[in-house]
């Protein structure tokens, strides 16, 4: 089976790739602009933008290919805004059409599997149906889920191939510059604080409660989604299948760090840390850290995403944004991980690949 990986640098896309090929009987291909850090995984650098290109690749590296990972997209600066911005949803749209039609045309392809999120059920304009499940009507805004999932159905149709959507939670894993993964930005703003000698304050607001979901866990569901017979145009939410507040779980977050925790402080890390890039590259100097000592080449816009997931100014907590996965358990997969323990070995692994200064240092 030939696997190609859209979006192989990003936080879903890089575990992915390395997941599956870690399994026998599969070849990688990660397509991404950079490549990916995930052994035994071939690299295209491919702009998914450029329709001639991809249609190129396909007569290359991707010939022949079985399987898809979907985990591509291109977001707006300060996240929020472009959600509802009509023309990002098109360039979305166009760069799953620029993958997906010349694949779907050679006669290969078996199963795509296409990355959601909560944002199918409208959770970011408020309406929270608790817990938001896969058999509920599509909720009526535009998104660019929608357009993706409608072509892919078309595609699928037209050329018999298998199909699932999956909706993680926020999913959390080791990536540069992704804007939706809150790790580096966590790593920095603990690394620039222990550094100054200060405890580790939670920057947020009121409290709320929350989900996640390792990037690896949903490696390992899209592996199931692949081939499981149950999969088959079924859509599947994914958490950890445990919920927190981020209140209760920073003591640990501290510990994992080797900090003390301070008195919550609420900060706009959007606004505040930025200027702290000098800092940042001069403890990727002392400590010869692999990650960029340029601070946007490794956090990028997740400061944003940290500030709406932690709600630094918010008076009231807002109604829980949780997702029954009860569906992809009945289904099949049901695997799961205590979400104190995620966050402990991802904080591990990055300071063991030096990707942040090591622990009480």
């Amino acid at each position: 089976m030939k696997l190609a990986v859209f979006g192989a640098s990003g936080v879903v896309g890089q575990a992915s790739a390395r997941h599956f090929a870690s399994l026998p009987g599969w070849e990688v291909v990660g397509v991404s602009r950079r490549p990916p850090d995930a052994p035994g995984v071939r690299h295209l650098a491919l702009d998914l933008e450029d329709r001639a290109a991809c249609e190129a690749a396909t007569r290359g590296a991707l010939a022949g290919a079985t399987h898809v990972v979907y985990a591509a997209l291109v977001e707006r600066p300060g996240l929020v805004s472009g959600w509802s911005d009509r023309a990002l949803m098109e360039r979305n749209l166009a760069m799953l059409r620029h993958a997906l039609d010349p694949l779907a045309a050679q006669g290969s392809l078996e199963h795509v599997s296409l990355l959601q999120g909560g944002k199918a059920y409208g959770l970011h304009l408020g309406r929270t149906p608790t817990p938001a499940k896969e058999r509920s009507p599509r909720d009526p805004h535009e998104n660019f889920y929608f357009l993706q999932e409608d072509h892919l159905r078309a595609a699928a149709e037209g050329a018999g191939f298998a199909w699932t959507l999956l909706r993680p939670q926020v999913v959390y894993g080791e990536s540069f510059a992704s804007p939706m993964n809150l790790l580096p930005a966590l790593g920095v703003y603990a690394a620039l604080a222990r550094a100054r000698g200060l405890p580790l304050c939670f920057p947020g607001g009121a409290p709320r409660v929350s989900e996640a979901v390792d990037a690896e866990l949903l490696a390992r569901a899209l592996a199931w989604a692949a081939t499981a017979p149950a999969a088959r145009g079924e859509a599947f939410n994914v958490t950890n299948g445990d919920v927190f507040v981020w209140q209760d779980l920073w003591p640990a977050l501290a510990d994992a760090f080797g900090m003390p925790v301070g008195e919550p402080r609420p900060l706009r890390l959007a606004e505040a840390m930025p200027s702290r890039a000098g800092e940042w590259a001069a403890l990727a100097d002392r400590y010869a850290l692999r990650a960029p000592r340029d601070l946007a080449a490794f956090v990028g816009d997740a400061w944003s995403y940290a500030d709406l997931l932690f709600g630094p100014h918010a008076a009231a907590p807002p109604l829980p944004a949780l997702l029954s996965t009860v569906k992809i358990r009945e289904a099949g997969f049901g695997e799961c991980i205590d979400t104190e323990t995620m966050f402990r070995k991802w904080i591990a692994r990055f300071e063991a690949r030096r990707l942040l200064p090591p622990r009480g240092r």
